[in-house]
């Protein structure tokens, strides 16, 4: 709609309410049962900031408040109505979706990730989205196999 139309204040007042939606990832949203109630927290904060943010007397600025959470809320609604809750993976024999694997790099340094959906990877807290370049070479590999990536060979020590 053109600012001409709205009251807003200004088109830098439109822009600012007009967000353009977050991306979806094309892969399966694939969850784990953390995973799935971190999705479920996040959509209930938005729509407590959504709800607050709609008390707001002046228009332009209850625009402006509303504007990241009902992104958020867009977002988080397809996340929660395409998420496929993986059963926990019990069986260490080779890496799956769910499980924690350490590796040690060609250069000594030994890492440990857990594998997990996209909506809950976080690599500085440990965890790895599973359509990650090294989460996908490691998928389906036992302990003692060997991987390459960027010229690099992962050993896997530990699946747990």
């Amino acid at each position: 709609m053109a600012v001409a139309f709205t009251k807003e204040e200004s088109f830098e007042t439109a822009s600012e309410t007009l967000l353009p939606d977050r991306p979806v990832s094309p892969h399966p949203n694939l969850v784990t049962k953390a995973g799935l109630k971190a999705l479920e927290l996040q959509f209930q904060q938005a729509r407590e900031a959504y709800d607050v943010a709609s008390t707001v007397e002046d228009v332009n600025e209850r625009r402006r408040q509303t504007a990241n959470p009902l992104r958020d809320l867009r977002y988080l609604a397809a996340r929660l109505r395409t998420a496929q809750l993986m059963p926990h993976h019990t069986s260490i024999d080779t890496v799956a979706f769910g499980n924690t694997v350490t590796f040690r790099r060609d250069d000594g340094r030994v890492q440990t990730y857990r594998i997990v959906g996209e909506d809950e990877a976080d690599p500085k807290a440990g965890s790895i989205s599973y359509v990650s370049p090294v989460a996908r070479l490691l998928l389906g590999k036992a302990v003692g196999d060997v991987v390459e990536t960027g010229g690099q060979e992962l050993e896997i020590m530990t699946i747990a």
